[in-house]
């Protein structure tokens, strides 16, 4: 099977990184996409810092991972700063996927509309944030399954 790229997740968490609590979305983004055919690196566990989360996408990029997915982060408690954190990274965001990543699940769970996901890219990686929940990432992955290979293309240089 041909390979999509290579990927990097990101799990933003405070407990997760203390050790307080077990990741659970940050390894379920990395089965989801390996399913969709990339090569995933071991996830990277960060707190809800701004430095630390810019540093991990920064490296990641830096890396040139094809796609970089961060998990958690993106709602409104005051150490949701995930949307802060890699905003100023992007060098294009992409507004409709992160409509989309809202519009997903609306009419099941009302509150998705109030999650903060972004998506766009750096230099020629594609970069999202979903939220923390595994409801969340299942249902990001949902949106990114139809269209991150084309996506990529793109951001690649491919034709229209």
């Amino acid at each position: 099977m041909a390979t999509l790229g290579r990927a990097q997740v990101v799990t933003v968490s405070d407990r997760s990184h203390a050790g307080t609590r077990a990741d659970t979305s940050g390894p379920l983004l990395a089965a989801l996409l390996t399913e969709l055919g990339f090569e995933v690196a071991p996830v990277v566990v960060v707190p809800d810092e701004v430095a630390a989360i810019r540093a991990a996408v920064r490296a990641a990029t830096g890396a040139a991972y094809d796609l970089v997915v961060t998990t958690g982060g993106t709602g409104l408690s005051p150490r949701d700063v995930t949307p802060e954190a890699v905003r100023p990274l992007l060098d294009r965001e992409i507004p409709g996927l992160g409509e989309a990543l809202r519009q997903q699940s609306r009419d099941r769970v009302p509150t998705t509309v109030l999650s903060r996901s972004l998506g766009g890219t750096v230099g020629r990686s594609l970069v999202v944030t979903l939220p923390g929940s595994t409801g969340g990432v299942r249902d990001g992955v949902a949106v990114l399954a139809p269209l991150v290979g084309h996506a990529l293309d793109q951001v690649r240089g491919g034709d229209h």
